[in-house]
């Protein structure tokens, strides 16, 4: 009796035994992410076989907490960890990644590359000095373009041989926030960062704030910035503070900012897309009519653009197509008879050709108002500002950028002189901040104070900023904290 019990409990244990296995996923590909980071970051670092799991911390989103993160990141973490801040109390709400002071090897990496794309409200992914290689970078490039809401990467402290971090500011990148601090960012670095922000044949059109403070750009790196500044029209904000940059690379980043001769190769691209902007106008006339200008082809917009013209021509709302229902809703017989013909009418073209019947007939079924609507912002190289005069063509510069902080640098009154003339040719938009502090003049020279007194003119906030100063790092903060 005693042997027919311990054999039907071995047969009970080895059950339930198959069963958890056959319920357990047995290696990291079978593994299905449930959007919980705590949960599926310990699991996958066991199923891959990681012998010292990073622990997972959870931070309360308060000004106190950050602060404290601020000062700890100071010094190389004795204990890995991951630290997590929560939209709300759903473990499932991460909305920032923060890891620091610790190397985060290939093998977490693969781990985080599952995990993070998951994370639908993950929206910062903040990483200092966790040693990444080039090969550990691919992978975050990968992973980054995978996360629908990511907008803000802190990359800082991580020198990669071949200076790739361009490839997270691409032209179809999602990121408005880039912070490369500290990256040993030289003048081949800078160059790729300058043809990602704009070329006279592509632009990056959703970043608004990138920082490459405490790198080595220099004066050449300062010039192939400034280069992708002449045709970029999203960036914001731009800091190159502690960069080692003198008075050449400080005059071309002025130069941009107010009006400057089109090159060679931009006046080529500029006649391209006018001819380009000529041929689709004998196709579609009426989108020209909202240039006032002499020169139609400065209406030519984006191929986005022009895909959701033709979709709301493809599907006019029935507001619009019979104004006289909504107005009189009781009109009598003539006003229903008039339904079912519309209906009829776009029930009989599939939405596949209904672009194709429209261009053909040349007939677009919408009012001035859409077309408005639906225009993007002009093409930089179709700016109605540009002119020409004295055989060149004159572009009126980049009036988007808000705020540029040099200070750090080496630069003298002969670069602020540059600067001066910048401003004052400026005309509508422009800087509103511009940081010169800690650099190779006196600060009681007479172009600085210029400078300063036409930067208090246009800054909005100057008159909430007395109780303010700038800290080493050119960012600003109250008395009480300096």
């Amino acid at each position: 009796m005693k042997k027919r019990v311990e054999k039907s409990s071995k047969e009970k244990v080895d059950k339930a035994d198959s069963v958890t296995d056959e319920e357990s996923p047995k290696t990291a590909d079978d593994y299905q992410c449930s959007g919980n980071l705590e949960l599926d970051f310990t699991e996958l670092c066991k199923l891959m076989a990681v012998k010292e799991i990073p622990s997972v911390k959870i931070k309360q989103s308060t000004s106190t907490n950050r602060r404290v993160m601020e000062s700890q990141m100071t010094t190389w973490s004795s204990k890995p960890c991951l630290q997590i801040e929560l939209e709300n109390e759903d473990h499932g709400s991460v909305k920032e990644v923060k890891i620091f002071g610790w190397k985060v090897d290939e093998v977490v990496f693969q781990v985080l590359s599952r995990i993070l794309p998951c994370l639908s409200n993950l929206q910062c992914l903040h990483l200092w000095r966790v040693g990444l290689t080039d090969y550990t970078f691919t992978s975050l490039r990968n992973t980054v373009s995978l996360c629908s809401n990511l907008r803000k990467v802190v990359l800082e402290g991580n020198p990669l041989p071949e200076q790739s971090y361009h490839l997270l500011i691409v032209e179809d990148s999602m990121l408005t926030d880039l912070s490369l601090r500290n990256n040993h960012i030289g003048e081949e670095g800078a160059r790729l960062i300058g043809s990602a922000l704009s070329t006279a044949h592509s632009a990056n059109k959703t970043l608004l704030s990138l920082n490459l403070a405490f790198n080595n750009i220099c004066d050449a790196g300062a010039i192939h910035i400034a280069q992708g500044l002449r045709l970029n029209r999203s960036l914001l904000c731009l800091s190159l503070s502690y960069n080692q940059i003198g008075d050449s690379g400080a005059a071309h980043l002025a130069e941009v900012l107010s009006p400057f001769a089109l090159t060679h190769e931009e006046i080529v691209e500029r006649r391209k897309l006018l001819i380009k902007g000529e041929e689709l106008t004998m196709v579609q006339p009426s989108l020209v009519s909202l240039a006032d200008s002499h020169e139609r082809p400065i209406s030519v917009r984006s191929s986005s653009s022009l895909d959701r013209l033709n979709k709301s021509t493809k599907n006019p709302t029935k507001k619009k197509d019979n104004p006289k229902k909504e107005e009189k809703p009781a009109a009598g017989q003539a006003a229903k008879k008039e339904d079912p013909k519309v209906a009829k009418k776009d029930n009989k073209v599939p939405r596949s050709q209904a672009g194709k019947s429209a261009g053909k007939d040349n007939n677009l079924l919408v009012s001035e108002q859409e077309k408005v609507e639906v225009v993007e912002t002009v093409i930089p190289l179709l700016d109605p500002g540009i002119v020409h005069t004295g055989g060149k063509v004159i572009h009126p510069g980049n009036t988007c950028l808000t705020s540029l902080n040099l200070s750090g640098n080496k630069l003298t009154e002969q670069s602020l002189k540059v600067f001066l003339s910048s401003l004052e040719g400026q005309g509508e938009g422009g800087l509103l901040r511009l940081s010169l502090n800690r650099n190779q003049f006196p600060s009681d020279c007479d172009t600085f104070l210029k400078i300063q007194e036409v930067m208090s003119l246009r800054d909005p906030l100057k008159k909430n900023r007395s109780g303010q100063v700038e800290d080493e790092h050119g960012e600003t903060k109250t008395s009480n904290e300096a």
